[in-house]
Order: C-alpha cells, then structure tokens, then sequence
C-alpha cells in the first residue's frame, strides 16, 4: 500500500507548521519571560512563583494523557486530529492573553488559575497538532523534514515572542508592556494559522485495525521498550535545557552585569537555532537520528560547561557560547520528535491502534515536567544561597557562584546523561521501514 506521505508537498508541509509560530511563544518564552515579570515586575517571590508553576504540571498529570487518550479515540467526519486542534484554539488564544497581560494586583493564585487554563487548552492544541505531523507520511526521512520545518517555525516563533517584549520593555506593571502585546499577538495569529491549516492540510490516514482498551494501551506502552529509552532522554535533555532556560535573564543581569544584553543575546540565541535544524537534518541523513542528536548535546555540553569560567562583563564570550549552543538546540528541537513518530510504529504494528495523541500527551507531560522542575529546583536552590530577584539588589559572591553553577553545570552534566541513554537507540531506519511495511500491508 502506498505511504499518504510519498506524494506529500513542500507547500503543505508549510502550511500544516505555520501555528508553530504563535505556540512557540507557550514553551520555552513562557518559562524565560513569565517567571521574570511575575517576580520582578509584580513582586511576587520566586518561591512562590516556582510552586505555582509546578501546581499547573501537577494538573498537567491528569490532563494530559486523559487528552491524549481522547484525542485517539475521537472519530468524526471532519477528522479527528483537526477536530480537537481547531477547538483548542480560541480557548488557548484566550488564556495566553490574560497570562502575558495580567492586572497589576495578579495574586500567586491569578497565575496558578491562568496557568492552569493555559496548560490545558495547550495541551488540547499541541497534542493533535504533533499527532497530525507523525501520521502525515511514515517514512524515516521525510518525517525529519515535517519535524525540522515544524521546528524552524517554532524557532521562528521563539525569535518573535523575545523580541516583542525586550522592544517595549516588560518593567512597567501599570501600563501596555512588551508581554501584553505579546498575548495581543498570539491572540490573533493562533487562530488564524491553525484556521489556515485546517483549511489546506488534510486529515492524515488512520491505519488503525482494532481499538485497544485504556488499560490495554498503557500495556503496549510500557512494552515499548524504545519509546521508554527515548522519553527518559528526551526528559533528562528538557531538564537540562530547562534550568538555564529559567535562569538566563538573571545570569546575563546579575553574573554579567549587562541588563541591558538579555534581549539581543536571547534573540542572538534562537536565531542560531533556525540554521541548526537543517544543520541536524544534515548530519542525521548521513548517520542517524539519534546519533546525531547525541552528537548536538554532547558538542553543547562542552561548550557550555565553560560558563561558570566567565566573569563580570564578559558579554562577547558569553555571546559566542549563546550563539553556538543556540545552533545545537536545533537539534534538541528537530531530532527526538522525528525518533517519537518512528517509535509510535513500533505500539501501532503490536496494539493494531494508531496512538499517536496517547505517545504526544506523554511526549507534552515530559516536557512540561521538565521546564516546571526546572523552576521548582532552580528558584529554590538559588534562594538558599541568598539570591535576591529584586532588579536593585546586589548580589553576595555567594549567591553569583551558586548562580553560575546551578545554570551551567548541572545542566551539562544532565546532558550526559541523556547522551548515555540515546547513544545506541535500537531502532534504526531499516527496522522503522520494516514496521512501516507491516502497518501499511494490513
């Protein structure tokens, strides 16, 4: 039987990514930005803030994969990926506007309602929206074209939500700050492109055979021994990422000394990014998907695990390691949801269920856990060295080295181990295309 994807277009590959712009501005931003301005600008404590944040990913635990199980079992005429994207829409939009504009008196309770919300409507979009882009072809390399697109946009996306704020400013609670006018945007652009989408991407093939049973599925699931490996990874890796990703703004201010930097440098940052994706397309087409994402972290480890060397004011050094590990990020972006499409074959040709919304609600819960602990570890631990958030603080020496370490070292040494797990990945091209034979011979 023919793959729906051997005749798939650029242009519709395109088309179907274009919403990765406005969501990119609900992951990584979300966790750079929001923490900041809640702290900084609205006064409330990092402690705080952190826990706030890890209430609305302990939530996440019980929507996710109650999404994800739905968004497999849902089955109406218009399709039943862009039935449940196109709901998600209006409600995500909505609540991204009241988390990036929220009211000067916002309590910890305003953020832990709106986050929660978010998360939710998020979690709607984003789990169909990845499960549509696996099950649009099942080969092994153009699946790494929908994903490095998809991710080019997203990065793309990224680069717009930095710049927005950082052109405005996000220091003024009382009146239109750069994050407003980020929810403004997202707003606008979430349910226009995802409109666009719906409209121009097709539903893509189900090759379902037999329906499995919630408990029957999970069954499946812990059987996947690959997908079990490449999600510890994937976890490990989000944490890593995560810790400087939550630190960066006081990094840059308070290690450094240059406020005024964190705008561009970030921006220097996810524009490195863009050219890293077909950087890791390239590699991967002459090795392998996961060998050249455990090639990208280990190269990120030892660039980065300089950091903690720099000192006060060493702003171009600082740039140069943004700039470089900013290229390997595309490959944490690219890479392991291209490796997610081929292990979601392996449960297809055993529960003869295609249950590419249950593997992505696992793949977002990962994810989300990983950025939230993140915050929960970093903020904390930071704290008990006495680092103070307040811009007008000034810093023990103490709290600086914590600062430098918690954001640069652990992380490197997190990547390690996520290299180890991902190095000898057991499923290769040859024995994905096998499965793909037998998924679509049924």
């Amino acid at each position: 039987m023919k793959d729906r994807g051997s005749n798939l277009t650029l242009a519709r590959i395109i088309i179907y990514a274009l919403p990765a712009m406005p969501l990119a501005a609900l992951t990584l931003p979300l966790y750079i930005l929001v923490p900041t301005f809640y702290s900084e600008t609205l006064g409330l404590s990092l402690t705080s803030v952190g826990a706030a944040l890890l209430f609305v990913r302990i939530i996440d635990a019980i929507n996710d994969p109650l999404i994800g199980y739905g968004a497999d079992k849902l089955r109406v005429g218009f399709g039943r990926r862009r039935t449940l994207f196109a709901l998600s829409l209006p409600l995500t939009a909505f609540a991204a506007l009241m988390i990036f504009w929220p009211p000067i008196e916002a309590t910890i309770w305003y953020l832990a309602f709106w986050g929660a919300v978010l998360s939710f409507g998020y979690t709607a979009c984003l789990i169909p929206f990845y499960a549509w882009g696996a099950e649009m072809a099942g080969d092994y390399e153009k699946r790494t074209t929908i994903t490095a697109w998809r991710e080019a946009l997203t990065l793309i996306g990224t680069l717009i939500a930095i710049a927005l704020p950082f052109a405005i400013g996000t220091h003024n609670a009382n009146g239109f700050h750069g994050l407003a006018l980020l929810g403004i945007v997202i707003a606008l652009t979430l349910p226009l492109l995802g409109s666009l989408t719906i409209w121009k991407v097709p539903e893509p093939r189900e090759y379902t055979r037999q329906a499995v049973s919630f408990t029957e599925g999970i069954q499946h699931l812990k059987n996947n021994r690959p997908f079990l490996r490449l999600i510890a990874a994937f976890f490990v890796n989000g944490l890593a990422n995560g810790i400087p990703a939550t630190l960066f703004l006081y990094f840059v201010s308070d290690y450094l000394g240059a406020p005024e930097t964190r705008g561009p440098l970030l921006f220097l940052y996810f524009m490195c990014g863009v050219a890293g994706v077909p950087l890791a397309a390239f590699i991967a087409k002459r090795t392998s998907k996961h060998r050249a994402w455990a090639y990208g972290m280990l190269a990120a480890t030892i660039i980065f695990a300089f950091t903690p060397l720099l000192s006060h004011g060493d702003v171009m050094a600082f740039a140069f390691i943004c700039a470089m590990t900013g290229l390997l990020v595309g490959f944490d972006l690219s890479l392991p949801a291209s490796i997610q499409a081929d292990v979601i074959d392996i449960d297809t040709a055993a529960s003869g269920e295609q249950r590419s919304g249950t593997y992505f609600a696992a793949w977002s819960l990962s994810t989300k856990m990983s950025l939230a602990l993140a915050v929960g570890f970093a903020f904390p631990l930071l704290g008990l060295f006495g680092f103070q958030p307040e811009i007008s603080t000034q810093q023990s020496d103490t709290s600086l080295s914590a600062l430098a370490v918690i954001y640069a070292w652990i992380p490197a040494l997190l990547k390690l181990g996520a290299v180890a797990l991902i190095w000898n990945f057991p499923l290769t091209e040859e024995m994905q295309r096998e499965l793909r034979s037998k998924i679509e011979s049924n």
